[in-house]
């Protein structure tokens, strides 16, 4: 791709770019998500954003306010696609903007930057309606694999999409992980993108949703205490003030997708 800037403002425009432009992109794009580690090292300042499925127009509204990369740095929490109408807007705009400003912009996996889960919740389907076949799906899909599961702001903050796992106690665990494949349907990698906090129960707990954990504040106390770090911040359940204090502030919750689901 020779003009990022073209591409970028098609998308703002809320325009589609070609297929041969997404397969160069997501190529581009697997490429620069190779260069980063399990665990993404992050520079302040930076806006922490939670989940958008698909939620475009909410994402550039986002962008108006808080500044466009690369003036403004960002780093994504993951769910950018499924439930939304405009999941492949979404994610070729940051894309485009990670392969453009890759040290201004972050990208974590979620649960739902999966295979299984895209074929369920809306991406798939989205993905054929616009494009008129399944290759640009196949081609985001194996980009979602090459992603970072964690981040670190400043050796401070810790960050990932879910929550912990009884099999990560450091991050150096986290490191040792094999990232580039199918979100698993238990594991390690699994938790990092399913789990959440609980405030009713101190340790680990089995999770309604089927995958992943509960976890208490003992759990997040232990975690933060080894690894030397104050705080937790993730995404993955709905908050509809935009954020939640969890573990007497040692996790906050955040959200980026208003009107979650058109309710």
């Amino acid at each position: 791709m020779e003009d990022h800037d073209r591409l970028i403002e098609e998308c703002l425009n809320c325009k589609h770019i070609t297929e041969e432009e997404v397969l160069e992109l997501c190529r581009k794009a697997r490429s620069t998500f190779d260069e980063e580690q399990n665990v993404h090292h992050v520079s302040a300042p930076v806006t922490v954003v939670g989940d958008i499925h698909g939620q475009y127009h909410d994402l550039l509204e986002m962008l108006k306010i808080g500044g466009y990369p690369p003036d403004t740095n960002y780093l994504f929490l993951g769910d950018f696609v499924d439930r939304g109408y405009y999941s492949v807007e979404t994610i070729t705009l940051l894309l485009l903007y990670k392969v453009k400003h890759p040290q201004r912009i972050t990208l974590l996996r979620g649960n739902h930057e999966s295979r299984q889960i895209t074929q369920v919740y809306g991406f798939y389907d989205e993905c054929l309606r616009k494009y008129g076949s399944a290759n640009v799906w196949v081609e985001f899909t194996s980009t979602f694999d090459h992603m970072p599961l964690t981040a670190v702001i400043e050796n401070t903050y810790f960050c990932t999409h879910g929550g912990l796992s009884p099999g990560l106690e450091t991050l150096d665990h986290i490191r040792m992980l094999d990232r580039v494949r199918e979100v698993p349907h238990d594991g390690p990698m699994c938790d990092l993108m399913w789990s959440d906090p609980d405030d009713e129960i101190p340790e680990w707990g089995a999770s309604p949703r089927g995958a992943g954990w509960i976890f208490g504040a003992e759990v997040s106390e232990k975690f933060l205490s080894t690894n030397k770090l104050k705080m937790i911040a993730r995404a993955h359940q709905l908050v509809h003030e935009g954020y939640k204090w969890s573990h007497d502030q040692l996790v906050i919750t955040v959200w980026g997708a208003p009107n979650y689901c058109y309710r």
